[in-house]
């Protein structure tokens, strides 16, 4: 099965060399999943020719907010929408999680209650889950067509589903902790509150449940449900 990567962002060039590009980073994710992939760099204004291009569609995280005036931003919401008119399974992950929501009528905004940084916890279609965050946007609409299937006092809207067509989460479940701890290094300072950068770091050898996502995101890519 090959799964389309709609590349929306750029990991920092001094984390490139341990941990790849976003791409590298799912395909690694993934890896055990018996599933192909083709990158494609929206956020450089390289997109498919439609969505027949692929199986299935998978959008990455981003520095970006995705209610931001950038270029590529109208032509990837004209892309979602085209992609959820068919037949073919589409997963989003953070940015990809809120841009997918905006492109098919909900809303995305800066939230007002700061960062979540590091592992956290969440009740994810019942199973009690463990998954590394990283984001201060958040969906604080969703579409009329999605399902809440993650909550959390922090994160109202966690991770939705739409039918049999997309599944959306919020966390991160192809952080390791090596690639965290880099961006705690790198990207966090001056950015992230130092308390929660150094909660994150009291936090770097958590066990996540980022196996448990994989199987999940492999299930609903092939059989278009994530349980």
């Amino acid at each position: 099965m090959k799964i389309g990567i709609l590349q929306t962002g750029h990991v920092a060039e001094e984390l490139i060399p341990d941990n790849g590009n976003y791409p590298e980073i799912f395909a690694r994710f993934l890896d055990s999943q018996g599933l192909e992939f083709d990158n494609y760099a929206v956020v450089d204004g390289d997109f498919p020719g439609g969505p027949d291009a692929a199986d299935g569609w998978l959008i990455t995280g981003s520095k970006f907010g995705a209610y931001e005036d950038l270029p590529w931003i109208a032509p990837l919401e004209d892309l979602i929408r085209e992609i959820y008119a068919t037949d073919r399974p589409m997963i989003g992950v953070c940015f990809g999680h809120q841009i997918i929501a905006q492109a098919l009528g909900g809303r995305v905004e800066k939230f007002s209650g700061g960062w979540s940084v590091g592992a956290q916890a969440y009740q994810l279609n019942g199973e009690n889950v463990t998954l590394n965050a990283w984001h201060q946007d958040q969906v604080v609409e969703r579409p009329a067509d999605a399902t809440v299937v993650s909550s959390t006092a922090f994160c109202e809207n966690a991770a939705l589903v739409y039918g049999d067509k997309v599944f959306t989460i919020q966390p991160h479940p192809e952080i390791d902790r090596a690639y965290l701890q880099g961006l705690l290094d790198v990207r966090a300072p001056g950015v992230v509150p130092e308390p929660l950068r150094q909660d994150a770091m009291d936090q770097l050898d958590t066990p996540t449940d980022s196996a448990r996502l994989a199987d999940m995101f492999a299930l609903f890519f092939k059989e278009k449900r994530i349980a």
